[in-house]
């Protein structure tokens, strides 16, 4: 499928979704969402795929925030409108079935920090920075930003990034836990491909059902978090999968997983 906004790529079973409006900072309007959802749908289609890594064009930024130009002549309707649609486009990020990684380069702000904190972890060159302006603007985060950073490092880290408006280094977001791993800017989709390659040669099923379990686990009591981690471990022995990687590894042998 063609898009304007956006490019979806392969590479063997990876996808790859790029932000693709350089000129503006890969900031994000109603209409490069609506790509990013059909690109997302086009990866979940596409069975072969295991792993999905999400990057913005250029060398400046990821995606430098939401179209201010955009958003400045927005009435509170059509405001709530555009939150609703980068919720919506966010979810489907987070609910992909395949592990999603942020490879973060330059700038990730406001929208760009909160779709990389919709990827499972994030990825970020040395020249990152990342943040939630908004407050600077009259506003705040509308995409998700004040749910998913204070459970990622915390109320008052995430307060403090949030009422400021500050941006932080990528080692600063490593350090807070933000961000996986800090790498040069021109190793970030060559060490992003390598994790993500390593993801893929591992059974897709077993991932798959350890992304549902931490997600759908993550604000259960832990007592009944457990009891959905033994019901889906026993499932995973139901699938070929199981089946080939014990025995792959009984046999000294590199499994050849079919995803079932």
């Amino acid at each position: 499928m063609e898009y304007k906004n956006i490019l979806v790529s392969v590479e063997n079973e990876i996808g790859i979704l790029t932000i693709n409006r350089p000129k503006v900072l890969n900031a994000l309007n109603m209409e490069t969402l609506r790509e990013i959802q059909s690109g997302v749908q086009e990866i979940r289609e596409n069975v072969t795929l295991r792993v999905l890594i999400i990057t913005g064009a250029g060398e400046k930024a990821f995606v430098a925030g939401a179209d201010i130009q955009e958003m400045s002549g927005m009435s509170s309707i059509e405001a709530l409108d555009f939150s609703k649609l980068g919720h919506f486009t966010l979810k489907m990020i987070q609910d992909l079935d395949r592990p999603v990684i942020a490879a973060v380069n330059g700038f990730a702000l406001g929208g760009g920090t909160e779709i990389a904190l919709a990827c499972d972890f994030i990825y970020a060159s040395e020249n990152a920075r990342l943040g939630l302006p908004e407050a600077t603007l009259g506003v705040f985060p509308g995409f998700g930003g004040t749910q998913r950073l204070p459970r990622l490092i915390g109320k008052g880290k995430a307060k403090e990034m949030i009422y400021t408006g500050k941006m932080v280094t990528a080692q600063e977001a490593f350090q807070m836990g933000i961000v996986n791993r800090v790498v040069a800017p021109a190793s970030l989709m060559e060490e992003t491909k390598k994790v993500a390659a390593q993801i893929a040669g591992n059974g897709p099923v077993g991932v798959k059902l350890a992304k549902m379990v931490v997600d759908s686990g993550f604000n259960m009591d832990l007592s009944e978090a457990c009891s959905l981690e033994s019901f889906a471990f026993g499932l995973s022995f139901s699938t070929q999968d199981q089946k080939e990687g014990m025995k792959a590894f009984l046999e000294k042998r590199k499994p050849n997983y079919r995803g079932r």
